[in-house]
């Protein structure tokens, strides 16, 4: 009798400490951001409403903050990839941004940093022959994602807004690329 009380307080302490132990992952470094998803979206407004593209981009690729090692991430994109929701959006942003001509974009996320509970970054883009660069970019940062968002102009890009029906629609010159960065 003594032997099984001595059992179960020894099996209840065991329980009562390794029950609270927390489980050992090879994940959980806190410099460390494995990335396993790129999604580039595209939001502007035209004379009949908004627009939004997307082009979601399977991409893996780990960041390590604090490193010379490889603090930065660069990956092209295929711009025949972006779905505007319709087959006429689709044709008019694919001819906007000249996708025969330039059939990849390049994003380039470097020197990223923690700025309290987010990421501070430089980010380059390429899209058509130019490129655009962002430095002290916010990335906003979940357990999900980072993500972040520049606005832009056609014309930075050296493009002309679309229009349509003999400039009854017409697409403004201003838009805004929202990046999502998806963690594992």
């Amino acid at each position: 009798m003594k032997q099984k009380i001595i059992f179960i307080v020894t099996g209840l302490a065991l329980f009562l400490f390794l029950g609270s132990a927390k489980p050992i992952s090879l994940f959980t470094d806190s410099n460390t951001i494995i990335i396993n998803q790129i999604k580039i979206e595209i939001l502007g407004n035209s004379t009949v409403g908004k627009y939004k593209c997307n082009c979601p981009h399977p991409f893996r690729d780990t960041i390590y903050l604090n490193s010379a090692t490889k603090n930065s991430l660069k990956s092209e994109i295929s711009t025949n990839n972006f779905d505007c929701g319709n087959r006429i959006m689709n044709k008019d942003l694919k001819t906007t941004i000249k996708v025969k001509e330039f059939p990849k974009s390049t994003v380039t996320i470097s020197n990223i940093k923690p700025s309290g509970n987010s990421y501070k970054c430089s980010l380059n883009l390429r899209i058509t022959d130019k490129t655009l660069s962002y430095q002290n970019l916010s990335l906003t940062n979940t357990k999900e994602f980072l993500d972040g968002t520049v606005a832009v102009k056609f014309t930075d890009l050296g493009l002309e807004p679309p229009t349509k029906m003999g400039g009854v629609i017409k697409v403004k010159n201003e838009f805004v690329i929202h990046f999502v960065l998806y963690k594992i």
